[in-house]
């Protein structure tokens, strides 16, 4: 029974786009590994792409890009339109390890910064609408962004300097239902909660917010995380524990076998997103809208041009996109 309720995802529409901010207050968290699970259930109901926003250097993401002839975000010009078929052809394509239904053929992208150690560093936008933009030229219907920012903090930042803040820029995205994980320990717990508290204080929608718990190590739960999770069973729209998986300790999410528990969290983590999603906007998901340009904070020229990625503004399959001010530029 379990396993016929987890395979029940269903088809995205076409025109829809939803988008999910893997989040946590803390390093730590397991936002790689639910980004992951997530990226490889949501290929089972419509084409989905994982966005790492991370810098080269401090992400796990470019050494699944070892072997496929991709250009990553290094490959998407600053100064010139993007097409959908430039895009996407710069992403890797990952196949599902048995997340959702019938994914035996089903793939996800992985866009990331996949150049050499040495190469010069990208300066990725940090305004999530850049990020959308980008997506929406993709024309991907689910979008799995790997964040880096820890939300507390930079919620507690915008407030006091009075700016939006990432994480709120995150929640107002078109269809947003964010993932906020911690990891399965009192410390983790304890983090979550206090994020959790300024959230609320920030007036930011808990009820389309799911809590990914994922554990560190075999057994059952401490007594101070599953307090924890009940607590916020009632604040949240789900909370899912992930187990751990030697597997993904070992080999990255790049493992050719994950525990079928790891495989039942991805796709019970799909499931929650996915009703969090109808639960707020109904079923079917409407349209996305159109995004409008993101015109950034003007920055000093660069020492020297290379090349990068670039945020667009326009959904079209394959139509030449409008021109805007560069998103992502070599620092």
């Amino acid at each position: 029974m379990r396993k016929q309720a987890d395979a029940a995802v269903p088809e995205l529409p076409v025109g829809a786009r939803l988008v999910v901010p893997v989040m946590a207050a803390t390093g730590g968290s397991g936002r790689t590994t639910v980004a992951g699970l997530l990226g490889a259930g949501l290929a089972s109901s419509g084409s989905t792409v994982v966005l790492d926003l991370a810098p080269r250097l401090s992400s796990p993401w470019p050494a699944l890009l070892a072997g496929q002839k991709a250009g990553g975000l290094a490959s998407l010009p600053p100064d010139r339109p993007l097409t959908r078929s430039a895009v996407q052809q710069a992403c890797v394509v990952q196949r599902a390890h048995g997340v959702g239904a019938d994914v035996g053929g089903a793939a996800w992208h992985l866009l990331s910064d996949g150049q050499d150690w040495h190469a010069q560093p990208l300066t990725l936008p940090e305004n999530p609408a850049a990020w959308y933009q980008l997506a929406a030229v993709g024309g991907w219907q689910a979008v799995v962004a790997d964040t880096t920012h820890p939300l507390a903090h930079d919620l507690l930042t915008a407030r006091c300097t009075g700016r939006s803040g990432r994480t709120r820029g995150w929640y107002d995205l078109p269809f947003a239902v964010p993932v906020l994980c911690a990891a399965a320990t009192a410390q983790g717990v304890r983090s979550l909660q206090q994020a959790v508290m300024v959230l609320h204080a920030e007036g930011l929608p808990l009820g389309r917010t799911v809590v990914a718990l994922v554990a560190t190590g075999d057994g059952r739960p401490p007594a101070a995380v599953r307090a924890g999770a009940a607590m916020l069973t009632s604040r949240a729209a789900a909370v899912v524990q992930v187990p751990h998986d030697p597997h993904v300790r070992a080999h990255s999410l790049a493992a050719a076998r994950l525990r079928s528990r790891t495989l039942q969290a991805g796709a019970r983590l799909t499931g929650a997103v996915l009703a969090a999603a109808h639960a707020a906007w109904g079923r079917p998901l409407p349209d996305a809208p159109r995004p409008a340009p993101v015109v950034p904070a003007p920055r000093p020229a660069p020492v020297a041009a290379a090349p990068a990625a670039a945020s667009v503004a326009t959904a079209g399959s394959g139509a030449r996109a409008a021109p805007v001010a560069p998103a992502v530029t070599a620092s």
